[in-house]
């Protein structure tokens, strides 16, 4: 290509139009070497990037598992007394308070139970009073009958030494000098009986006066006298040793006796052991009579059956007229104000779960999520702790993950906002971070 430019202002007008080649416009590139398709390429993997980046930091302190239910304090009602159900005062599925009576039983039985306790007890303690008041009347009387004992060992004793005093001065004294007195008037008596033999040949001789004769005779007789009542004293003085003797065996016998008397009342004492001991059984009987009579009272107590705490009356199986056993079951209460979750969560979960840590809870019922925190977590697996635990005895062995419980508490929920409800499926999600 050629142009000729001629110069200057008057050759303006005459200069030949510049023709200028246009280049021809290029096609635009298809596929990723379109610049408009790699921008659109970059920009959706910007926002891929940023959602998997928001994923991460959204998931990677989260763990969740919709292995979980809703659990609650659930209250089985029982009867604890056999009987006939008199009335039935709540409905399946009413909400009670606690106290609030759901079950009667006919308290007739109980009731009558409850008199004849009382009347035992009555019993047992006139019987406890009136054995408090013997004990102190025994020991009066054992101490009584002891000190009686005593002084008259006492004056048994004197007795006896009075009657040993008397028998050897009887013995001794008495009798010796009835003896001497005897030898000394069988002396006499012999020597007037002599002098009266001589006097009389001499009286018929004519060499004594008569007088002299008569007088020797009564010498003699007077002697002779003296003699037979010298001899009656020494027969007294045998008989007062023999007298003297028996009074010193009695005083014996009395001492013996005031003894035996000492010690039977030194045996009595015993009596006041066995009275206080009887008082002490009578007294027994009082707490054993007292005993019965709040067992009667409680079983009595048993024949309403009254709510434990507020909840719900369900699963009611029981009827007016039924014939109740004990520890038969009759309804359930459950505490719908204090629920919780219980979230099985497997091993590989729990690295960083702790007790504390905030949770989310999704109610399948509601389609809501509550709030709440981890309060515990269980300290075996699910499977230990079932009935049948797993015992692997033949070798073929198969790894399974298992699941632990986890607790969580959820923060209070208005009644009228929702009502969770044991059993309920919920997903729950624990923050770990």
């Amino acid at each position: 290509m050629s142009v000729e430019i001629e110069v200057g202002l008057e050759n303006a007008a005459r200069a030949p139009k510049i023709e200028e080649e246009l280049p021809l416009e290029e096609e635009a590139p298809k596929g990723f070497g379109n610049p408009k398709t790699k921008r659109m390429l970059f920009g959706a993997g910007a926002a891929v990037l940023a959602a998997l980046t928001g994923l991460f930091f959204y998931y990677h302190n989260r763990e969740t598992t919709d292995d979980a239910q809703v659990d609650g304090h659930i209250t089985p009602m029982a009867s604890k007394v056999y009987g006939r159900v008199e009335q039935v005062l709540v409905d399946d599925n009413q909400a009670v308070k606690a106290g609030q009576v759901l079950v009667k039983i006919d308290p007739r039985d109980y009731q009558a139970a409850v008199d004849q306790a009382k009347a035992a007890l009555l019993l047992a303690e006139s019987e406890a009073k009136s054995a408090g008041v013997d004990v102190p009347r025994t020991r009066e009387n054992v101490l009584s009958g002891t000190s009686s004992a005593d002084a008259q060992l006492l004056e048994a004793k004197a007795d006896l030494e009075r009657a040993k005093t008397t028998y050897e001065q009887a013995q001794t004294a008495d009798l010796a000098w009835a003896e001497a007195n005897v030898e000394k008037s069988l002396a006499n008596a012999e020597l007037a009986k002599a002098d009266l033999a001589r006097y009389l040949p001499l009286m018929e001789k004519g060499e004594i006066s008569k007088q002299q004769y008569d007088a020797a005779k009564a010498n003699a007789d007077a002697t002779a006298s003296a003699l037979k009542a010298d001899q009656e004293k020494l027969s007294q003085a045998h008989r007062s040793v023999d007298v003297a003797k028996a009074q010193l065996e009695a005083a014996k016998a009395r001492v013996e006796q005031a003894n035996a008397e000492v010690a039977s009342a030194h045996a009595n004492v015993k009596q006041v052991s066995m009275k206080a001991a009887d008082a002490q059984a009578k007294i027994a009987k009082v707490e054993q009579a007292r005993a019965a009579l709040e067992a009667a009272q409680l079983n009595l107590s048993y024949t309403e059956i009254t709510a434990p705490v507020d909840g719900v009356a369900t699963h009611k199986q029981v009827e007016p007229g039924q014939i109740v056993q004990a520890g038969q079951g009759l309804l359930v209460v459950v505490p719908l104000q204090n629920v919780w979750v219980t979230a099985n969560f497997r091993e590989t979960q729990l690295k960083d779960m702790k007790p504390g840590q905030k949770a989310e809870v999704k109610v399948d019922t509601y389609g809501k999520t509550f709030s709440g925190h981890v309060d515990s977590i269980a300290g075996a697996t699910g499977s230990v702790l079932s009935l049948l635990p797993p015992e692997n005895a033949t070798g073929n062995y198969v790894k399974v993950v298992q699941r632990i419980p986890v607790k969580i508490v959820l923060d209070p929920i208005p009644s009228e906002k929702a009502v969770l409800r044991p059993g309920m499926n919920v997903d729950a999600t624990v923050l770990t971070n």
